[in-house]
Order: structure tokens, then C-alpha cells, then sequence
């Protein structure tokens, strides 16, 4: 495999505000810059971590921000959660709102208040398209629901954005791109067991394509299970080159054009 840090790339989707890098963050994020990822785009899963992710991108000249609850955390929201997030929206280097959505899986046999999800998604469609910036897509065991939803508020006003952490069907990621939606993957499409990931990836034009790693999780082959960190992208996109018939560097560049053109960097 070609040397890893041989090309620059970008991280669309971390979590550095995660505790698991709480004894090296520092070190970690200095890290990944000298090793090709000039730009991160830090996500926002509560209102704390929002605000922590504004902190990092005023910490680092290469880290941006969102805004916005993760659908299983909005049961822990305050009603007023609006006013917070467009105050912390305010700082020049908020990027988008997210990761907002649906999430549909049942953990420790809680299940999910789907009412309030789909509430706080559509609100928070609508202050995406208040503050003009893309949104950032979580949806996981609810696809029929997400499209829904995406489809109506569509229909009050366009908005742009992209699915994370793409892992539904082939047939979804078409309808995905048909509303204008980007689409990115994780380090899930180098595991053994991801060929209808990798089918989803073959229907995803290159210049609709973005890299993530939703660091500290879903780390690579051959670093699966451990911690992951931006620095693993090149090993994400050692296997979109097996689809685009291009270079590693080629599509670095690619999906680099196409954060920029999406989140518009300042």
C-alpha cells in the first residue's frame, strides 16, 4: 500500500471532543495534520459537545464545527435546545448542523422515542436552512422514516448536506442523491463483511463522495477495534480506489473539492 501520508486529505466527520482522547488529544490532533489530514471537521452530538467542538475549532487552525443532537440524545434536551444551538452556531467556523436524524435502534432494550426525534430533526432541518449551512445526516434503522422526513422538508425549502456513515442499500443511496445529498463512508467499507456497503459505494458518483472516519469508532482494516483517528483515512480510501478505478491521491483530491464546495471552509 502506498505510504499514508504521501497526499493530503480530509476528515468530514470526527469526534474529538470524546473522552477516549482525553490523555493525548493534543497530540493526537497535531498528529493527524503531519500525516495529510489538513482539515477536520469536529460533530456536535449534544449541547455540551457542540460547544466543546466550537472550542476545538478555535484551538486549531484546521479544525472546524457543527452544531446540533444526535437523535439518541434528545430525550436528555431541554425544549429551548434552539437558542443554544444558534448561539454556538454564531462563531465563523460553524460548518453545518449535525449530526442530526433518526435512530431507530434499540439499546439495552430502551427503545427510542420516535416522535421526539422526528421533531427535533425536522427543527433542526429548519435552522440548517435559517443559518443557510448543510446539515449533517445520522440515520440508522430508519431509513423509510429518514427519507420521508427529507422528502417533505425539501419541499419547504432546499438545503444541502450529506449522509454519515453511509449503511443502507444501494437502492437508498440513489434516493439519497436524487434530493442532492452527499454521501461518506467509514472505515466499515474495509471490513470483510461489507459488500452491500461497498455495493452503496459503486452508486455514489465521485464528485457526491466525502471521507470520514467517526473517530474514535468504526476504525479500519487493519486497525479494526482499536481507537481510530483521521490519520486512518488513506486506508479508506485505498478501497474507494478499488470502485473509481483512480488513485488514492485522485480521489483524496476529489472529495476534498467536494467538502469544500459543500461546507465552504472559511
Amino acid at each position: 500500500m502506498e505510504k499514508l501520508y504521501t497526499y493530503n486529505y480530509y476528515d468530514t466527520h470526527a469526534h474529538y471532543d470524546d473522552e477516549r482522547y482525553d490523555s493525548d488529544r493534543n497530540e493526537i490532533i497535531q498528529s493527524v495534520y503531519s500525516r495529510g489530514c489538513k482539515k477536520i471537521i469536529n460533530i456536535g452530538c449534544t449541547l455540551e459537545r457542540s460547544e466543546k467542538s466550537l472550542e476545538l475549532s478555535k484551538k486549531y487552525d484546521f479544525v472546524y464545527y457543527t452544531v446540533g443532537i444526535h437523535p439518541s440524545d434528545v430525550v436528555n434536551t431541554p425544549d429551548n435546545y434552539l437558542e443554544k444551538l444558534r448561539e454556538l452556531s454564531g462563531y465563523p467556523k460553524c460548518v453545518g448542523v449535525g449530526e442530526i436524524g433518526l435512530d431507530y435502534t434499540v439499546f439495552e432494550g430502551e427503545k427510542p422515542d420516535k416522535v421526539r426525534q422526528e421533531r427535533f430533526f425536522r427543527e433542526q432541518l429548519a435552522l440548517a436552512r435559517e443559518l443557510s449551512l448543510p446539515v449533517v445526516i445520522h440515520s440508522r434503522d430508519a431509513a423509510e422514516d429518514t427519507l420521508r422526513i427529507l422528502r417533505d422538508e425539501m419541499k419547504k425549502g432546499e438545503f444541502r448536506g450529506v449522509m454519515h456513515c453511509y449503511s443502507y442499500s444501494a437502492e437508498v443511496a440513489k434516493t439519497v442523491l436524487a434530493l442532492g445529498l452527499h454521501i461518506s463512508f467509514t472505515g466499515v467499507i474495509t471490513f470483510k463483511n461489507a459488500r452491500k456497503t461497498l455495493e452503496s459505494l459503486s452508486a455514489v458518483p465521485i464528485d457526491r463522495l466525502l471521507t470520514e472516519t467517526d473517530c474514535p469508532y468504526m476504525s479500519p482494516e487493519p486497525e479494526r477495534g482499536k481507537r481510530n483517528d483521521s490519520g486512518k483515512i488513506p486506508y479508506i480510501i485505498a478501497k474507494m480506489t478499488e470502485i473509481y478505478n483512480l488513485s488514492p491521491k485522485e480521489i483524496a483530491d476529489r472529495t476534498m473539492e467536494n467538502a469544500e464546495r459543500l461546507f465552504k471552509f472559511m
